[in-house]
């Protein structure tokens, strides 16, 4: 035991063994934590330009709007074309967007429709990149690897986004300028897309015979996702449920610490900072496991639901410390609850449909994400962001809950078809 190499012993550090993932883990690292960088930097920006909750709310829309518009002719084409071309193109077009932000914030130029207009073209690149990213995985790695290589990037993602590139930009921008912030997260992305260029593409191309029409694609992968009753369910929930939280977690939480809490940008750092660590902690324990839950659905719907309450939480919170509490729990339950769906899309889903299923994914669930930006501000401004952020919460982990319970929504684990099929996203 003592001569096996440290990751071998390690569960959840078994897929850094393959090449290409473990440059794709690296330039994950780098690019989150410049969007842990762009979380507290886009925040203060904002609020330094307009102190209320609705300016924030519609950097909110401008930023989800053309995910929910271009993400499933993305997800079509990370199925036609090699995966990396889409992961490099999005990183550009993002590095393009906030290196903008940045010299723009330095050079004192910015105002709220230039960070709106700028935030846009970041939406769009986030919106190219994600579906590849998301369905290269099973591509690269073994299936029987697969939970500790998602448990991995749920690691990095909480670890660099919520913990490490929060606290890093409100230092920067403590120290310095929040210009300087945004050109740091601007310079993650190049960072990523050499790691994307180093890695060796293992997917096959699709014969003739197998590449339709693009409007065929998408409509095919629509027909897939309409089959399988517990995908369409999951989907509509996240719709639901994010519509009730989203634009207040987003908007509200930086509003609370850094007004009805007295905290300065390295507060909200440390907020986000605990989350993170719930997160990582989360992330490890299932990534050391190895495996998926006896009843995997059931436990991410109640992991789901735990989040989604999370939100209330910040409304009752009176202190820094507390609201890092709230944090905490609340990153750790949406950490599970990725894990565990993101593992089951992938084992289930043929891999020549994956990057639809995970377009269609991010299409539907996010789908209500600019109408909840676009009600934060003025129910903010009505009843108070506290308020808000209780209603809010208590609405999307009820929703939740009852989404369960919906007839064929927790299928996978009673049709055995995780049992039959383990290995089904390589076919």
């Amino acid at each position: 035991m003592s001569d096996q190499p440290f990751r071998e012993r390690i569960g959840i550090l078994k897929p850094l063994a393959v090449r290409d993932f473990a440059f794709l883990w690296t330039g994950m690292t780098v690019s989150m934590i410049g969007d842990g960088i762009y979380l507290v930097s886009i925040a203060w920006q904002v609020l330094s330009i307009e102190n209320r909750p609705g300016a924030l709310a519609l950097v909110g829309i401008a930023w989800s709007l053309p995910q929910v518009v271009l993400v499933m002719a993305s997800g079509a084409l990370s199925d036609r074309v090699d995966r990396r071309v889409l992961m490099v193109a999005g990183d550009a077009i993002r590095f393009v967007a906030i290196g903008s932000l940045g010299v723009l914030s330095i050079t004192d130029q910015l105002t709220i429709p230039i960070v709106i207009g700028l935030v846009v073209v970041y939406g769009a690149g986030q919106a190219v990149f994600q579906p590849a990213f998301t369905a290269i995985t099973p591509t690269i790695v073994p299936a029987d690897l697969l939970v500790q290589a998602n448990s991995l990037a749920q690691l990095v993602r909480p670890f660099a986004m919520t913990l490490i590139g929060p606290l890093v930009g409100g230092l920067l921008i403590t120290w310095f300028d929040v210009g300087v912030a945004f050109l740091a997260d601007a310079a993650t992305f190049a960072f990523s897309s050499v790691m994307i260029l180093a890695m060796r593409s293992r997917r096959r191309s699709a014969t003739d015979e197998e590449q339709g029409s693009f409007v065929g694609d998408v409509l095919e992968g629509l027909r897939y996702v309409r089959s399988q009753r517990w995908l369409l369910i999951a989907m509509v929930a996240a719709t639901v449920s994010l519509l009730a939280v989203w634009g207040p977690w987003e908007t509200l939480v930086p509003f609370v610490v850094k007004n009805d809490l007295g905290g300065e940008g390295s507060s909200l750092g440390f907020v986000f900072g605990a989350g993170g660590v719930g997160a990582v902690i989360a992330a490890a324990v299932f990534g050391q496991r190895g495996t998926l839950p006896r009843k995997p659905v059931t436990a991410m719907y109640l992991a789901w639901a735990l989040g989604m309450f999370g939100t209330a939480g910040f409304g009752f919170v009176t202190s820094v410390w507390q609201a890092m509490a709230v944090a905490f729990v609340t990153e750790a339950s949406i950490t599970y609850l990725v894990v565990v769906w993101v593992t089951l899309v992938q084992r289930l889903v043929p891999d020549r449909l994956l990057g639809r299923v995970f377009a269609l994914d991010w299409m539907i669930s996010t789908m209500g994400v600019p109408l909840s930006f676009a009600i934060t501000g003025p129910m903010a401004e009505a009843i108070g962001a506290d308020a808000t952020l209780i209603w809010a919460g208590a609405i999307g982990g009820t929703i939740t809950l009852v989404f369960m319970f919906v007839q064929g929504a927790r299928d996978p684990e009673r049709d055995g078809s995780l049992v039959e099929r383990p290995s089904a996203a390589a076919a």
